[in-house]
């Protein structure tokens, strides 16, 4: 069976997935993209179904009478200069409708225990004072700077930061693929990361393909939208220059968060070489090279040129460090949905509340054994 597809609609189900139709072509079943596209041919409905997939497009698409506008589903405060981003890739749509869909059940899930609205959620606004948001955040969190200075890496530092803020009651979900899929990795010059703001169920999703450095000033950037009560696809980064002024507020928040600014000025040398002021710097305050530069700029000991031509050494340096791969599952996948919402879900489950099929779906799981197995490392089944 063959069926009509307008070409417009092959063409943009490329552009969309980022891929050339001659790359596409290459796959056996799709060698006959050309013809679907000139319209000399019509795709069989299998051929279609290959095509799809291929391209990460919503099957009924493809019968539309023309492409979908499609839209990120938050605000989308990122920026490149003064202009927004194009239209998102399916591994970011996806990847929002995921959380979305986690956030919701975790809502419901609240909801059912009675459980109290959390006060921090929406506490601050623009108005407030960057160094005391900062302080209210530390003080929930139980982020002890002092503790932090005795971590044997910032890497250690980062791992207990996203302990802190899951355990406060925000589901921090780190992951550098779309779903459970290891073919899809996410794009960092995309995005981030992004919050889901809610009084039950508060969401900070990080993208675990950027460095550990980026993702300790995502997280603190997204918990200052949190503490605003702000939803948003962010413009992270310690010396971005965004013209939404949200983000700016909250890049504030996140470097004061981070690296206090009286702490700076006091563990500040100024009588060594700044390569190594850099670096006794980062491993006092177990944050990255690139936050340091950030603080060192605002405490006026570094101009603005001096900033933009170090920073620029300095992230080339990181780029060359090698990444961290694979891993343990069970230690990764609770990283990737945030342990709160796993345990969540799990009990959920064993007690008849939420179906398998759901909770299978929401954890990216396929077998019942590897779901015991994750319920048993959490400590949920016994």
């Amino acid at each position: 069976m063959r069926v009509e597809v307008k070409p417009d609609l092959i063409l943009w189900a490329c552009e969309r997935a980022g891929q050339s139709a001659d790359s596409l072509a290459q796959k056996e079943s799709l060698r006959k993209l050309p013809e679907w596209i000139s319209g000399g041919e019509r795709p069989t409905l299998r051929q279609l179904e290959h095509f799809a997939k291929a391209t990460h497009t919503p099957f009924g698409y493809f019968f539309l009478p023309r492409p979908p506008e499609e839209s990120v589903p938050i605000p989308d405060l990122r920026t490149v200069g003064n202009a927004h981003i194009g239209y998102p890739t399916p591994d970011l749509l996806e990847t929002l409708y995921i959380c979305q869909q986690r956030q919701e059940w975790y809502r419901d899930f609240s909801r059912s225990l009675g459980e109290r609205a959390f006060q921090f959620v929406g506490s601050v606004s623009l108005q407030s004072d960057i160094v005391k948001v900062a302080g209210d955040i530390r003080k929930s969190l139980g982020f002890d700077l002092e503790e932090r200075r005795n971590m044997p890496t910032w890497a250690d530092a980062l791992r207990c930061f996203i302990s802190q803020a899951d355990a406060a009651g925000i589901m921090v979900m780190v992951s550098g693929i779309v779903g459970s899929n290891t073919h899809r990795p996410l794009d960092p010059q995309e995005f981030r990361g992004f919050s889901l703001s809610d009084p039950l169920a508060p969401l900070v999703f990080i993208n675990g393909k950027d460095s550990k450095a980026a993702q300790m000033f995502t997280l603190a950037h997204e918990l200052a939208h949190i503490w605003l009560g702000e939803t948003a696809l962010s413009d992270a980064g310690p010396i971005t220059i965004s013209s939404n002024h949200v983000e700016t507020w909250c890049n504030q928040v996140a470097a004061e968060l981070l690296v206090p600014l009286e702490d700076l000025k006091d563990k500040y040398r100024g009588d060594i070489p700044l390569r190594e002021e850099l670096d006794q710097l980062a491993r006092c305050f177990k944050v990255s090279t690139l936050v340091i530069l950030r603080r060192l700029h605002d405490a006026g000991k570094l101009s603005r040129d001096g900033l933009w031509r170090e920073y620029e050494q300095e992230l080339e340096k990181l780029r060359s460090l090698p990444r961290e791969s694979g891993g343990n599952f069970f230690l990764t996948l609770p990283v990737r949905v945030s342990r709160r919402f796993a345990r969540a879900l799990i009990a959920s489950t064993l007690e008849g509340q939420t179906l398998h099929r759901d909770a299978f779906r929401l954890l990216g799981l396929s077998k019942t054994a590897t779901f015991r197995e994750l319920g048993n490392q959490l400590g949920v089944v016994s």
